[in-house]
């Protein structure tokens, strides 16, 4: 691709301001979507963190689900972080009944799965496929990936804290070894929020993927 690619922001709920302003430092053309004839000419999108069910409502109330849903299947590369994950995944455990998915990503996410609010916490992560040392990561009554097909790349995981280590008392029981980053094809997904820390490892990977595609 030799032209600026144009990435946009589905801007129903969420942290929308802090996903554009960390695109524009990848030399993109960032573009807000809240109706279906904002996804025309995109080159990818991104769906920020917010709160999973109230995004599924607004993109059914909207009309935006279904061609969404559409776009993505037919190779639209997608990035979604938190909440934007769960929209990912083919199937949601702890979800509501008539929560919708985007079917973008071959995995079972649980969400809430590292607790509520008071349970946020960041951590450092070895992440496949973005240089430079450990990926520092905010979590946000996250999600975590339970499982995902053979088809879909595990890039990260909560660490294993070492014995006795400062940090080990900062991982929520039961979440050490978690999946919190995957990709497949040009579908990318993190359980944690880059764009709240100033790293834009994660949203140079996605514009890398987008203009690959």
């Amino acid at each position: 691709m030799t032209a600026q690619p144009v990435v946009g922001v589905l801007a129903l709920q969420g942290d929308v301001r802090e996903h554009a302003a960390a695109l524009k430092e990848c030399d993109v053309r960032v573009r807000p979507v809240r109706r279906v004839e904002e996804l025309d000419g995109l080159h990818g999108i991104v769906l920020p963190g917010g709160e999973s069910t109230t995004m599924s409502r607004l993109l059914e109330t909207f009309e935006l689900l279904e061609p969404l849903k559409a776009r993505i299947a037919g190779g639209l590369p997608a990035y979604g972080s938190c909440a934007g994950m769960i929209m990912l995944a083919g199937k949601v455990l702890d979800g509501r009944p008539d929560q919708h998915q985007l079917d973008g990503i071959d995995m079972i996410v649980r969400r809430n799965a590292f607790g509520r609010q008071v349970d946020s916490f960041e951590e450092d992560l070895d992440f496949t496929g973005v240089e430079g040392g450990p990926v520092h990561a905010v979590f946000i009554r996250a999600p975590w990936v339970e499982s995902v097909s053979p088809e879909v790349e595990v890039l990260a995981r909560v660490p294993e804290p070492e014995p006795g280590a400062e940090t080990a008392g900062s991982i929520p029981a039961g979440a050490a070894g978690r999946i919190v980053a995957v990709r497949q094809r040009s579908v990318l997904a993190t359980a944690f929020h880059p764009e709240l820390t100033g790293d834009g490892r994660v949203h140079r990977l996605f514009t890398e993927i987008v203009r690959a595609s």
